[in-house]
């Protein structure tokens, strides 16, 4: 591991951030049983060394008391990457929707050995895409002869696996990369704590009396991108649209009086639960945008555990980690799933983390 010594200090860098991840441990395929997963539970310890756990993801209902309460990201992933031609030159033009913004319109990302103009059109099948204007890295597009554009997606475009998976997306993972509870369509990326649930282990959870709920947050392609300063509180975090059900801030209030503790499904949960949350600890329903960027030093107000994959290094999500569970416990898990073998990322591992 080359994660920094941050014993005496109170500042971290993005460079705290980093480690070496020896490729082979980047699963590139998801495993033929969701639940045959491996799960590493990792308690902090104040003043000693975290508890490391090797379990397995169908053990989770023996760690969940019957009053905790699960909070699922309900979102569904679209097909979300296309391919087209510029029709002015016939250029290929690769588009990946970042999210929908309206019926007919997305904001998207694009590769092209020339990137078209505003105004210019991009072939589609049977379809084309009119660019509106550039925002920064991204394209805001207009697409015409779709119909319904979610249903024209499913049928025209390509599974959006992330960049880090080196190979195309197959018919396989239309239904992998895919958890079995999604519902809402508009994500570009799978909420992948989840991807470890199927029907059995659901209802599993059910029969023990694990209550469970959900928030939607539409997870957006800028969840890969890197932080690019040293210095956090440079880096601007990109936007998702996230919703929280009046039935949800029910059932976690009523999960606190009983003394149940709120378990977070993925850091997408996490972020919806706690964007949603004031400075008093009181969770609002209701939809919004959240942009919050979770470093150590941060007060979570709502989530007490959460169940999240391994995350890459120099991530806004390994940040979150070790907020979550201190950054020396965040250091000692992940050295010990390098050297047990544990697979990273989408289709790998998974963690339930307790809060320090």
């Amino acid at each position: 591991m080359t994660f920094s010594d941050k014993l005496s200090r109170q500042r971290y860098t993005r460079s705290d951030f980093e480690f070496d991840l020896p490729s082979a441990l980047i699963a590139q395929h998801p495993l033929p049983e969701r639940t045959s997963s491996r799960l590493l539970h990792v308690v902090p310890k104040e003043n000693a060394a975290p508890v490391l756990a090797d379990r397995m993801f169908r053990d989770l209902p023996s760690l969940i008391a019957p009053n905790d309460l699960l909070v699922f990201n309900d979102t569904k992933v679209i097909k979300a990457r296309l391919f087209g031609k510029k029709a002015s030159t016939g250029g290929r033009v690769e588009m990946l929707i970042e999210r929908l913004t309206s019926d007919d319109s997305a904001l998207v990302q694009m590769r092209a050995s020339h990137m078209p103009k505003v105004g210019e059109g991009i072939a589609l099948d049977g379809a084309r895409a009119i660019v509106l204007e550039r925002q920064g890295r991204f394209f805001e597009v207009r697409f015409e002869g779709t119909g319904d554009l979610v249903a024209w997606l499913n049928v025209h475009g390509h599974m959006p696996l992330p960049p880090y998976i080196r190979r195309a997306a197959g018919e396989g993972d239309d239904a992998r990369y895919q958890t079995v509870y999604a519902r809402v369509p508009g994500a570009v990326a799978a909420p992948t704590a989840g991807l470890h649930f199927d029907e059995a282990l659901l209802a599993a959870l059910d029969a023990h009396g694990v209550r469970r709920t959900t928030v939607t947050l539409h997870v957006g392609a800028g969840t890969f991108q890197p932080v690019q300063h040293e210095d956090l509180s440079q880096h601007v975090m990109h936007r998702e649209v996230y919703e929280i059900p009046a039935a949800t801030v029910a059932a976690i209030d009523a999960a606190k009086q009983s003394g149940g503790r709120v378990v977070a499904v993925g850091t997408t949960s996490l972020r919806a639960l706690e964007s949603a949350t004031d400075d008093e600890g009181v969770l609002r329903a209701g939809c919004g945008e959240t942009a919050l960027f979770i470093t150590p030093g941060y007060c979570f107000k709502t989530v007490n555990r959460l169940l999240t994959n391994f995350h890459l290094p120099g991530s806004t999500l390994l940040m979150l980690v070790a907020a979550f569970v201190g950054y020396e416990t965040m250091c000692a898990a992940y050295a010990h799933a390098i050297h047990a073998q544990y697979r990273f990322f989408s289709y790998g591992d998974a963690m339930l983390l307790e809060k320090s």
